[in-house]
């Protein structure tokens, strides 16, 4: 897999992962402490930890197809 492909899938899934974690730890924060506050050093956390494991795990079913 060439890098441009997992640089596209590491910022397609760090995106996802970001936009999903902060509508999360906002409404728990909404609905748990009364107070909308996003957990943004959790949600980057998520987002890069997330980005760089799932474009390792597509390189690797690219590369085993044949």
């Amino acid at each position: 897999m060439k890098i441009k492909n997992y640089l596209t899938s590491f910022v397609i899934v760090f995106a996802i992962t970001l936009v999903v974690s902060v509508v999360v730890s906002y409404l728990y924060a909404l609905l748990i402490h009364g107070a909308g506050a996003v957990d943004w050093d959790t949600s980057f956390r998520f987002a890069i930890t997330f980005g760089i494991i799932f474009s390792w795990l597509i390189g690797r079913g690219e590369g085993s197809k044949g």
